[in-house]
């Protein structure tokens, strides 16, 4: 996967808000008074749902997002609000109707499985001074984007002339318009860069029910040409999500465990417009948000995913590359800070790892053992032959890197250069430093600075000097 930790573009997210309200218990019993289920409620939860979780997911990913909308002027809309504050996202551009009801879906969860779900909202179109406000904020404000994402819910925001006139103002100003859309007649999004529709939402918007490759070609086309899109997409759940630019491809689904599916569309457009702000082409675009939804629906409710959460996703799919792992000091420090806020327990040890044997092996799955994330710190080549002799090392620090990255026991590789590793260790303020057995009752390098320190025995016989010696006698 194309590495993209540190890209912070700006989306502007148009689109209906909404809450998504969770009432969490357990159930143990039936009513007497009719035949539901009595869910003891334990707690309850409140985040951003609709256009909302398109916002937290680019939040998640590193993005820069603001939103225009138009809410109520409700105890909802005031926790709307309040939910974007926390979010660190501006309201500036929010527009309150007088008698609107903002949507919030409430749902009772028992046993980690949706007993009920009710909803209150108001879903008439807004009014014609609320969009040419929105239009006008738009309009004044659209140099500062790398694009435009539209989350239709259906819920009155975006109607058709809004919806023309931002596609048509993007369009003039070479700004990308990605759309999440809803019901049948999809005229409204006429000259959008991409749609995001599922297999459901495509075969009723083209009147062609998809059952097959030929019918799949041809509604993903008729998508193509009614809509004077650019791209054309279907996503086709457990089969993957189908892209139609001069021809047909397919990329299939990477979800290992299908929790729950919702808010997945969100991810799809968030990760999708994340990415092609990046200058990522499509192919790699549409991989990029496949991984992302397979990390959200692994997930209950309405979840976000991060850049590292679908390093880590992929590499547990054995698709990543070894190089994916290898990471320069300042990507390790972002890295293991966010590793830690996840309740993730990181090891670090070191080493020149010059020609890897058995012995290594060993040593870096006893290490890995003693928590969950091991980041191996190796010594440069600069830094080897000042430690071995000016003939070493025998393999370069990429080689090294590459080699010990696709280690099922190392999950990220960064080369130092001085002589001691202590700078680094202090960068990651890992829970856990490994080293050899060799060091008892000797000072460590670093011990200072993290919870404990773990001595690891090395294998008799087994070391890189053994090894070239063997080498140069010719046995």
């Amino acid at each position: 996967m194309i590495d993209l930790q540190g890209k912070n573009p700006k989306l502007l997210v148009v689109g209906d808000l909404m809450i998504d309200h969770y009432l969490w218990g357990s159930c143990e019993r039936i009513s007497p008074e009719a035949p539901v289920q009595v869910v003891n409620v334990d707690s309850e939860s409140m985040v951003l749902g609709g256009a909302g979780n398109v916002i937290n997911n680019l939040k998640a990913l590193g993005a820069e997002v603001e939103v225009i909308s138009a809410i109520g002027d409700c105890k909802v809309s005031n926790e709307l609000v309040q939910l974007l504050n926390d979010a660190g996202v501006s309201n500036k551009f929010l527009i309150s109707e007088k008698g609107r009801i903002s949507s919030k879906k409430t749902r009772v969860i028992a046993s980690q499985q949706q007993v009920i779900r009710y909803d209150r909202e108001t879903t008439n179109p807004i009014s014609n001074k609320s969009q040419k406000l929105i239009l006008k904020y738009f309009e004044e404000n659209i140099a500062t984007y790398d694009a435009l994402l539209l989350s239709d819910y259906g819920k009155g925001l975006l109607t058709f002339d809004l919806t023309q006139s931002l596609i048509k103002c993007a369009n003039k100003n070479n700004k990308k318009v990605l759309i999440d859309p809803k019901g049948r007649d999809y005229s409204k999004y006429k000259g959008a860069y991409l749609l995001t529709p599922n297999k459901k939402e495509a075969s009723e918007a083209t009147g062609i029910e998809i059952i097959d490759e030929e019918s799949l070609n041809s509604s993903i086309q008729k998508l193509k040409n009614d809509c004077n899109l650019t791209i054309s997409l279907i996503t086709l759940s457990e089969m993957g999500v189908a892209v139609y630019d001069n021809k047909l491809n397919t990329y299939p689904t990477v979800a290992r465990e299908v929790f729950d599916v919702t808010g997945a569309g969100d991810t799809m457009l968030a990760s999708l417009g994340f990415a092609i702000c990046c200058d990522i082409e499509i192919d790699e675009a549409v991989k990029f948000a496949n991984l992302a939804a397979g990390v959200v629906v692994g997930k209950i409710g309405n979840a976000t995913v991060s850049i590292n959460e679908i390093i880590e996703y992929e590499s547990s799919l054995n698709i990543s590359t070894s190089d994916e792992h290898i990471k320069t000091v300042s990507e390790i420090s972002f890295l293991s800070r966010e590793l830690k806020s996840r309740g993730k327990k990181i090891i670090f040890t070191n080493g020149c790892f010059d020609i890897l044997h058995a012995g290594h092996i060993k040593y870096l799955e006893s290490a890995k053992g003693f928590g969950d994330i091991l980041i191996l710190g190796l010594n440069s080549d600069k830094s080897v032959a000042a430690l071995k002799g000016k003939n070493r090392p025998i393999n370069n620090q990429e080689d090294r890197a590459y080699i010990l990255a696709a280690l099922e026991s190392v999950d990220y590789v960064v080369i130092f250069d001085g002589d001691t590793p202590y700078e680094l260790i202090k960068a990651i303020k890992p829970h856990t430093l490994v080293k050899g057995g060799d060091y008892h009752g000797k000072k460590v390098v670093g011990q200072d600075l993290v919870n404990e320190l773990k001595l690891v025995e090395f294998i008799e016989g087994k070391s890189s000097t053994k090894t070239i010696e063997k080498i140069k006698k010719g046995y």
